[in-house]
């Protein structure tokens, strides 16, 4: 009976260690669909408006821990993608040059010069999980930076209005410019074409998962609020 009591925390973590997987995407299918109920419900939603980077950070985190490329070109590339992703947004937030003229709200954390910090996370991982979908399915690299570019846009058209109800940035116009959805695809395709050339190993078993929860996520909250 002492030795059962004593091997039990060991056996629970072998199984967890086998079965890591299985255990990373049930934390991110519940992460979302916990967003979801608390954004969605007034009395909650303020708190979960505050977590929200913290929800970016952990799924961002679960993801690099199942990336099996460490490499100088892996690290080139998450830091252009964040680097990309802040400059292009600090340029576009105090000029209205790029995307148009919108403003960031305090929901996502400190900014450098108005940009949110966690809007460089959010490039990286969008682009991440966007490039990982096609880089077995697409061999070419200029149609697969193209593919990936357009399922930006799209994760964009859906995010933009929940974005905007959250209070994470706001439009100066009712309406939001053409330009927006332009530049974020030309911008995407720059850095999705980074991924492509840099040699590190792209496999991740959390990357179309993760990208299927995202893009359910948005497509959700922007149906019921």
């Amino acid at each position: 009976m002492k030795s059962m009591t004593t091997s039990t925390p060991q056996n629970a973590a072998d199984l967890i260690k086998k079965n890591r997987v299985t255990v990373a995407k049930t934390v991110v299918l519940i992460l979302h669909l916990v967003g979801i109920g608390g954004l969605y419900w007034e009395v909650s939603r303020p708190l979960f408006q505050l977590v929200t980077p913290l929800h970016l950070l952990l799924v961002t985190g679960l993801l690099l821990a199942f990336h099996g490329g460490y490499n100088r070109h892996f690290l080139l590339f998450a830091f252009s993608a964040f680097a990309i992703g802040m400059v292009t947004e600090i340029i576009g937030v105090n000029t209205g040059l790029i995307f148009g003229e919108y403003s960031y709200g305090s929901v996502l954390g400190p900014k450098i010069l108005g940009v949110p910090l966690m809007i460089g996370v959010n490039w990286f991982l969008m682009v991440y999980v966007t490039a990982g979908v096609w880089h077995q399915i697409i061999g070419n690299d200029f149609l697969a930076a193209l593919a990936g570019a357009a399922l930006m846009v799209a994760m964009d058209f859906n995010l933009e209005p929940v974005a905007i109800k959250l209070d994470f940035w706001q439009w100066e116009s009712e309406t939001i410019p053409i330009s927006n959805y332009l530049s974020w695809f030309l911008i995407a395709f720059v850095i999705q074409m980074l991924y492509r050339k840099l040699a590190f190993a792209k496999e991740n078993k959390l990357t179309f998962f993760v990208f299927l929860n995202l893009l359910l996520f948005f497509f959700l909250l922007a149906i019921i609020l």
